[in-house]
């Protein structure tokens, strides 16, 4: 199996709801009832999960048809239309939702952290670190206002970007840091919330995963300067594309207001330099329909994956994601485990994969690359106007220093991802589905030799 490189914008594309299985352990099956129920089906055994389909996503129900025939008649198709529509109530509610003030909505998750990185002030010069192993998203949002973004390695067990290696990055130039919230979990926001307050940098949450989760009683996204959310057609709040922006400071959503408005604010004065970002009323009225039961479907997937997690981490060789404390809620839009190929005779990850699928189970291993193997940096390497602003020196500096050997770990061996939206939402039987078959490959994992 060779793995795919998913991003926010092409993970649905790539993996479709009806293929994507779930992951954990619960209700063991007695294997070995029949006769050949101990052999893998790779290799002609019974699969554990033969044919039956996973909660389908994006969500539909009567709720998200009426509000887009409503809006389709209205013929407010604009946000600048009406001051009362759909974006408009999203961004009330959505609020709401996240305990903060206000919310301004945009056009995709990208587009969020560029207005916040605008609206902050950061640009040629300014360093910002943030992760490698994120989406694209993130970086171009500093690329977007010709800041330099500097990588730091991940934790092994919980995917999230290492505050050791974050603050061991920090130069004089350094002006913010971006934790991403991967597969929706917390990162270790009480270590980043400290280098932020000692080093004087503005703290920017990538939250574009993580909807709904909490920690230490605060949605992730309201607990930084600044928090941003895709509404990507994969995420647990969907609405094809989209995107939102929360923060306590009100001034500060002021200005990314007037960013995303193509530097135009309330009072129509163009007074900055800015993108138009606008979300428009048609995705307003899909996410309007779906709020008002997406706290069920988060509870549901949170039950899920604690019980998951609660049987998975007695399987040898596989270990749920690392949550750090703090972590009260999660947002689940993946669900993750690290693979241990010694557990398994040295077995490679790919045909771990393989045999899982047989089963009637599909993991993926999410990201290939970090994206400090990407090719952006030797294009930013060789840009003029980076070399002006940072000089050949620094840019040297930067690339020798590009080393992320967790990060590189993780992709190539480790990752063990499934793709939760949808899954989630399933029945105790799906996930004791997802366990047993696991629990199959590893009691009978010599047979992986064969596949």
């Amino acid at each position: 199996m060779k793995p795919k490189n998913v991003t926010r914008r092409s993970f649905v594309g790539t993996v479709s709801a009806g293929a994507v299985g779930t992951i954990t352990l619960g209700g063991m099956q007695a294997f070995g009832a029949s006769g050949t129920s101990n052999k893998l089906a790779i290799l002609g055994g019974e699969a554990v999960r033969a044919n039956k389909p996973w909660p389908g996503w994006p969500y539909v129900d009567k709720k998200v048809l009426e509000e887009i025939e409503k809006t389709t008649q209205s013929g407010i198709w604009c946000r600048i239309q009406s001051a009362t529509g759909t974006v408009a109530t999203f961004e009330k509610e959505y609020a709401k939702m996240m305990g903060v003030p206000r919310c301004i909505a945009v056009g995709s998750g990208t587009q969020a952290l560029h207005t916040s990185v605008e609206a902050l002030g950061l640009g040629p010069g300014d360093e910002v670190i943030t992760s490698p192993y994120t989406d694209p998203g993130t970086i171009s949002a500093i690329l977007s206002a010709r800041a330099l973004p500097v990588l730091g390695d991940i934790d092994r067990y919980s995917f999230q970007l290492d505050p050791d290696d974050v603050e061991r990055r920090i130069t004089k130039n350094t002006k913010a840091i971006i934790p991403v919230h991967m597969m929706g979990q917390p990162a270790d926001l009480d270590r980043f919330l400290q280098i932020a307050k000692k080093h004087n940098l503005f703290l920017i949450e990538d939250a574009c995963q993580a909807h709904f989760a909490k920690f230490r009683g605060k949605m992730l996204g309201s607990i930084g300067d600044v928090g941003c959310f895709s509404h990507q057609t994969s995420k647990v709040v969907s609405c094809g594309e989209g995107g939102s922006i929360i923060s306590n400071n009100e001034e500060l959503l002021e200005q990314c207001y007037t960013v995303q408005n193509h530097g135009t604010s309330k009072q129509g004065r163009t007074e900055t330099i800015g993108p138009k970002y606008r979300m428009n009323e048609f995705e307003g009225a899909i996410l309007l329909g779906q709020l008002p039961t997406a706290l069920e479907r988060h509870v549901l997937r949170n039950k899920n994956a604690n019980y998951l997690s609660s049987k998975i981490k007695d399987i040898p060789g596989v270990t749920p994601q690392k949550l750090y404390d703090g972590t009260e809620e999660g947002s689940f839009y993946l669900y993750t485990m690290n693979y241990n190929k010694e557990v398994y005779n040295g077995i490679p990850r790919e045909k771990y994969l393989k045999a899982l699928s047989a089963e009637g189970i599909n993991v993926s291993p999410y990201i290939t690359n970090g994206l400090h193997k990407e090719p952006w940096v030797e294009n930013i390497m060789n840009r003029k106007e980076y070399k002006y602003m940072y000089g050949e020196d620094r840019l040297k500096q930067y690339k020798e220093e590009m080393a992320c050997p967790v990060c590189d770990l993780i992709c190539d061996e480790e990752m063990l991802m499934l793709w939760a939206s949808g899954p989630l939402l399933g029945t105790q039987q799906d996930m004791d589905d997802i366990i047993n078959a696991m629990t199959k490959l590893y009691e009978n994992r010599d047979q992986l030799k064969s596949v």
